[in-house]
């Protein structure tokens, strides 16, 4: 069936308004009426020959658009700006009843949607500048997009009625992660992985959160004062984002920052190369 691309349109302006600051669309719809009503409320003057005829005519259609559009446009914004402050009460009250409540009860009697709004509002308690993508439902690609010191990195939240997830998820947001030159990527679920799933993980820079750490990082956040909060966060955001790459000194490729999976450096960073398995050179942080 046909859409009205009317209606569409203005769907699209309130989805994006949504995804601003509430602030931001109260401001967008005071910038979109004074315009508006200036056009609206200006006198035309009556055409004085033919030929003025087709800029009156134009003129006129202007002004019938902005008399609409006085009241329309401040109205989608308005509209737009409520949704972002009730999503933001909203995601700040589920981050409390996970501090509060019993967490893995909350965490499996959440929509999908919830969850995700959840985990992006954690994020940002660490730190992050966050992008929700509003993707793709309970089993859509990537879902949130972080940026923290000029790095971009990604984030999947897999909110399943299957508990586990499997090797081919963090597979494929591998994949999906390399192609859109994401420094990092965490794969968050409400339940756990598999263990084939946390081998693939090893050795490349994703960080895998399952529903009892996400639980565990949420509740640190409250009981320790702000300048401890860093040391509560997913290991990939502490990466030191001033330091220059080094090269490898195997093969003389570039490095990125990865995380240790197991030893005796468990959770440490280091600087892994990028033609890994082939080459294994590292480099540490100090």
């Amino acid at each position: 069936m046909a859409r009205n691309r009317k209606q569409s349109l203005l769907e699209e302006v309130i989805e994006i308004t949504a995804m601003l600051p509430w602030w931001v669309g109260v401001l967008l719809a005071f910038v979109a009426y004074f315009p508006c009503h200036h056009y609206a409320t200006a006198e035309i003057l009556a055409p004085t020959s033919i030929a003025q005829m087709g800029s009156n005519i134009a003129s006129q259609v202007g002004k019938t658009l902005a008399t609409v559009g006085q009241y329309l446009l401040p109205l989608v914004f308005l509209t737009g700006a409520g949704i972002s402050a009730y999503g933001r009460r909203k995601r700040a009250k589920l981050f409390e009843d996970i501090q509060e409540g019993p967490a893995f009860h909350l965490l499996n009697g959440m929509k999908w949607i919830e969850f995700e709004m959840l985990v992006g509002e954690a994020f940002r308690h660490w730190g992050y500048v966050v992008s929700e993508t509003g993707g793709g439902g309970a089993d859509g690609g990537v879902d949130l997009v972080l940026r923290k010191g000029g790095e971009k990195f990604l984030v999947q939240c897999k909110h399943w009625k299957a508990y586990k997830v499997g090797v081919t998820t963090i597979r494929e947001f591998y994949g999906v992660m390399a192609a859109s030159g994401a420094v990092g990527g965490f794969v968050v679920t409400s339940g756990v992985f598999t263990e084939e799933a946390k081998s693939f993980a090893e050795g490349i820079n994703i960080e895998l959160i399952g529903g009892t750490e996400l639980t565990a990082m949420i509740k640190k956040v409250k009981r320790q004062p702000q300048t401890t909060i860093a040391a509560t966060q997913p290991a990939l955001q502490r990466s030191p984002a001033t330091i220059t790459e080094p090269n490898c000194p195997k093969c003389g490729s570039t490095m990125t920052v990865r995380v240790a999976k197991h030893g005796a450096n468990y959770g440490k960073t280091f600087w892994g190369c990028t033609g890994f398995p082939r080459c294994r050179g590292v480099v540490s942080i100090d």
